[in-house]
């Protein structure tokens, strides 16, 4: 790998770049603003969708069978796992409980 000579460097250049939450602001809007909590609920329900998933696999289950274990439809995890619906709360412990997880809940 190439040294990079820092001297050579524009300083002033680099600290005028726009940092990651300036570039999440100007797509995504403002904190506070409705876009930007339609984009937080998203990455959200990804994120949880993907933990869904990671877990559902450990457990050596496919989608239909967790869908069997909760009463739900195949399509719901589908749906769950890609991000693009967010379970009820009872929902959501009724998967945690056929994929044998716990839920902690901690007062920081």
């Amino acid at each position: 790998m190439e040294k990079i000579d820092r001297t050579k460097i524009n300083w002033d250049k680099v600290n005028k770049l726009p940092t990651f939450n300036d570039l999440l602001d100007e797509k995504y809007g403002k904190p506070g603003t409705k876009s930007h909590e339609k984009f937080t609920q998203e990455a959200y329900a990804y994120y949880y969708g993907q933990i869904i998933e990671d877990k559902r696999r450990e457990a050596k289950l496919t989608q239909g069978q967790l869908a069997e274990k909760i009463g739900a439809d195949k399509s719901y995890i589908s749906r769950l796992e890609s991000g693009k619906t967010e379970p009820k709360i009872s929902t959501f412990y009724r998967i945690m409980e056929a994929l044998g997880l716990t839920i902690e809940l901690k007062h920081i």
